[in-house]
């Protein structure tokens, strides 16, 4: 009987994407996963460390298996049928912090990086040997041999949208941001692996693809020609949207002024390339964006945001801020409240600062914003954030796009169906469940703050 497997996902699409590359190494080496985490024999939390409260989520989580395989252990001892459980730390956390989970958690087997994933079956291998196991190598192994990713099949989740890293990674070291300590430096896929994943995927049956990256737009930068091709995030979208069939081509997260006039002239000519931007402006003010080693200004920022504009009539431009960065004044953080409407923006993450180990601002304890403060203006920007986003809905009332149905729901006997835009709103309709994977036309003919209503 196979062995089953149970992993709890935290954090980013990279995250998602390293996930089904693990199930579908296990599946080849006799595990089969489970949605019950009591039944799986193998439990596996891959982490996110962007901010404390997720790294706080995985710890505690981790504690109730370890209570679980105790309890385990004591019918063993009793002479009592018992369940060996093995417990595995992976993802950025496990990266940061390395034996000292082994440490900290004397009932976790084994802790792996973001650059061990495709060491799996060996240290699999290893535990179960009775191995305590901590596997984090500095040097990335992930997208320099696609011959190692090429031997397992990948199990991707039962949806329309499948995640395809194209490069990981990040060289801007931010004052803020863990990933360049986490994930390490920019490295790129080849196009040619790629647009194999791709082709496959659609094959699959899938509807959407993710291009995925913590620096998409620098893609290619490591990489030579391939057939006379040079690889940048401009010429990759070109070649995936000749694939044939029906389907969209999404890419996040993009850095500010890596958003070249070439990429914005691809996503226009290329008709799978939804019309989305994702682009993070973590402040309003310059003189903050300056101390958080972002490489542009509020000015700057709103040149790339009106370019883009004038270029596409319906598109959709998200971002992400931080409330409370060490030293920031309320006239501020006020900068950021204004870029908001300045910007138009559709929508935004928000969290408050979190300082994180090895990061140049965790070390300006004496400037730390305290608690209440930090949080009382979180509230603020998040108000700000649902009237931006009740704004924008508001201005789609009356259009027609083409949406991608994901999901229904039978509600008080009418079937509703939830599908998403070019631009990535949401929208409910009424309909029937059978159009659940399809492209389908759909007057707007409401808005609220997190989602369109229309008809077809």
């Amino acid at each position: 009987m196979n062995k089953k497997v149970y992993i709890e996902t935290m954090g980013c699409q990279m995250n998602k994407s390293d996930t089904e590359r693990i199930l579908g190494m296990l599946y080849h080496f006799g595990y089969e996963e489970t949605s019950e985490s009591k039944d799986a024999d193998l439990l596996i939390v891959n982490t996110c460390s962007i901010r404390q409260l997720s790294a706080d989520k995985a710890y505690s989580l981790v504690g109730v298996w370890g209570k679980w395989k105790n309890d385990e252990r004591q019918k063993e001892l009793q002479g009592k049928p018992f369940k060996e459980i093995k417990i595995a730390f992976c993802g950025c956390v496990a990266q940061q912090d390395k034996e000292k989970l082994l440490k900290r958690f004397p009932y976790v087997d084994l802790v792996f990086g973001t650059n061990n994933v495709y060491e799996l079956p060996d240290l699999i291998k290893r535990i179960n040997e009775g191995e305590r196991v901590c596997a984090t190598n500095e040097t990335p192994k992930k997208f320099t041999d696609g011959e190692e990713e090429a031997k397992y099949e990948i199990k991707r989740a039962k949806s329309l949208n499948a995640w395809i890293p194209i490069m990981e990674g990040c060289n801007n070291f931010c004052t803020y941001c863990i990933v360049p300590f986490t994930r390490g430096r920019e490295r790129s896929r080849k196009m040619s692996e790629i647009i194999a994943e791709t082709r496959q995927a659609i094959k699959e049956g899938f509807k959407e693809i993710t291009l995925l990256g913590q620096n998409v737009d620098s893609y290619g930068k490591n990489l030579e020609a391939e057939n006379g091709i040079e690889p940048t995030l401009a010429n990759l979208l070109r070649e995936l949207n000749k694939i044939e069939g029906k389907f969209r081509i999404r890419f996040v997260t993009s850095y500010p002024t890596d958003i070249s006039d070439d990429l914005i002239k691809a996503v226009k000519e290329c008709d799978k390339v939804c019309e989305f931007f994702h682009i993070p402006m973590q402040s309003g003010n310059s003189k903050v964006l300056k101390e958080m080693n972002r490489r542009y200004n509020r000015e700057q920022y709103g040149e790339i945001v009106k370019k883009i504009r004038e270029t596409f009539e319906d598109v959709a431009i998200t971002s992400d801020f931080i409330a409370g960065f060490p030293g920031e004044t309320e006239e501020e953080f006020l900068d950021t409240m204004s870029a908001i409407d300045e910007f138009e923006l559709d929508y935004s993450n928000t969290a408050a600062y979190s300082p994180r180990v090895k990061t140049k601002a965790a070390k300006w304890t004496d400037r730390f914003i305290d608690e209440d403060t930090k949080f009382e203006r979180l509230a603020r920007l998040n108000e700000k954030n649902r009237e931006a986003c009740l704004k924008s809905n508001e201005k789609c009332v009356g259009k027609t796009f083409e949406i991608l149905v994901e999901s229904y729901e039978d509600k008080d006997g009418k079937i509703i169906l939830a599908g998403r835009a070019p631009n990535n709103k949401i929208v409910h309709f009424e309909g029937s469940k059978n159009l659940v994977g399809e492209f389908v036309n759909v007057k707007i003919t409401g808005a609220s703050t997190w989602h369109l209503r229309g008809e077809l």
